[in-house]
């Protein structure tokens, strides 16, 4: 069963099958920001499923700078012990258990209340949604040093709790993103212009980590295969960071696409671009094998043994599978036992795509909110409710972060 076939990757650290259970965002934090127990009930259940890669959603390497008010934070160590508990149970099974590490840059909700960083004071653009996010400021130079060395303790302080690798997550409209996109990045220093410049930032923090962590201890990226955006970040820009990449020890990089503004990454792009409804990314993920001297891993949509069968046979080294694993926790062991399981969710076909994607990440959320609770998933609740939860709880854990981020200020 090729799926299941073990993947040596290049620092010998051995993912016992080819199944990754890819980053979502969880928003389950504690009121120290660290991991809670329902998450950890969550990873509990993904560790039993059955893949052979679990990798966590955003943990977030400034506390002021936060993809949801719900996110996780390891800056520093107050709460080691909870990250310790919670790669035990990742690791519990025999998986591998990696930290996605991110900042999210211009991406923040205003409500946050914090100052937005950004390579270039450029806002998102989101129609009549973009008032929820805030201004951005373009970094200083101390500021990016202040990023990179963030990410690199980030990284120690993971391997220190347990974890066996970090992914650095470059994809999804998030700060290195913007970096590399020359749509969000119009500097006119070593940081902007021509792809070597823009892609400096995600080498620099790849060879920190690199040469600061264990030899064993993996090191990833996720990359956007592209931004789905008119002049964005393209195909074969990604094609040239990856050879970029090639020679710096990244022991996987992880292929996804687009970001708020284009949310390809559930299957919908600004472009017009048709995306097929699973592997999403994979015909890109074929062309940068070609360059690619690490394994590669494609993410989007893929909820068949068919279509994890497909991706192998074409190259790409794994496959990683979220919403499907929101439904179904355990589905590599139902196809590991010969089951033709293919979880999915209905379509949400809202005309304002903006909303759409919020009612997506929400009717996903719903689920994630179900399993940490011991409870089984509903696929099929009303995406118009699982956004008024949402909303609801992302009030709520918005007061909580403030109050959180006030204590810290006072300390």
């Amino acid at each position: 069963m090729i799926a299941f076939q073990a993947l040596t990757l290049p620092n010998g650290s051995i993912i016992p099958n080819r199944i990754a259970k890819a980053a979502m965002e969880e928003n389950m934090a504690d009121a120290d920001q660290a991991p809670s127990k329902p998450l950890m009930r969550l990873y509990q259940a993904w560790a039993e499923g059955g893949a052979g890669l679990l990798l966590t959603g955003n943990v977030m390497v400034d506390g002021r700078a936060m993809t949801g008010p719900g996110g996780v934070v390891l800056e520093n160590e107050k709460n080691l012990d909870k990250f310790r508990q919670w790669a035990q149970i990742g690791r519990s099974r025999g998986a591998q258990f990696w930290m996605q590490i991110n900042h999210p840059g211009r991406q923040v909700q205003a409500a946050m209340g914090q100052e937005t960083w950004a390579p270039s004071a450029i806002a998102l653009d989101l129609g009549k949604m973009s008032k929820f996010f805030g201004q951005p400021k373009s970094m200083t130079e101390a500021e990016i040093a202040e990023v990179i060395q963030r990410f690199v303790h980030t990284a120690q302080l993971a391997e220190k709790a347990g974890f066996t690798g970090v992914e650095v997550h470059a994809a999804h409209g998030y700060l290195l993103s913007q970096f590399l996109s020359p749509l969000s990045n119009q500097r006119t220093d070593q940081w902007g212009g021509r792809l070597e410049n823009r892609a400096r930032l995600l080498l620099e923090i790849v060879k920190a980590i690199r040469n600061t962590v264990s030899p064993q201890f993996a090191v990833s990226v996720k990359l956007n295969s592209a931004d789905f955006q008119r002049g964005g970040f393209s195909a074969e820009d990604a094609k040239q960071v990856v050879e970029m990449l090639n020679g710096l020890a990244v022991d996987l990089v992880e292929l996804s696409g687009g970001s708020y503004e284009a949310p390809a990454m559930q299957g919908d792009a600004r472009d017009g671009r048709t995306l097929a409804r699973e592997a999403y990314f994979l015909e890109f993920a074929e062309e940068i094998a070609a360059v690619a001297k690490m394994p590669l891993m494609v993410t989007g949509g893929i909820r068949r043994h068919e279509v994890v069968k497909q991706v192998i046979s074409n190259g790409v080294a794994m496959a990683g599978i979220a919403t499907a694993l929101a439904i179904d926790p355990n589905l590599p062991q139902r196809w590991r036992e010969g089951q033709s399981a293919a979880p999915q969710l209905a379509p949400i076909k809202w005309k304002n795509k903006t909303l759409a994607s919020l009612a997506n990440m929400a009717v996903v959320k719903f689920q994630l909110s179900r399993l940490s609770l011991g409870r089984r998933p509903n696929p099929s609740v009303s995406a118009f409710w699982a956004l008024l939860l949402q909303q609801f709880a992302t009030s709520r854990r918005t007061r909580q972060y403030r109050r959180w981020i006030e204590a810290q200020i006072k300390k």
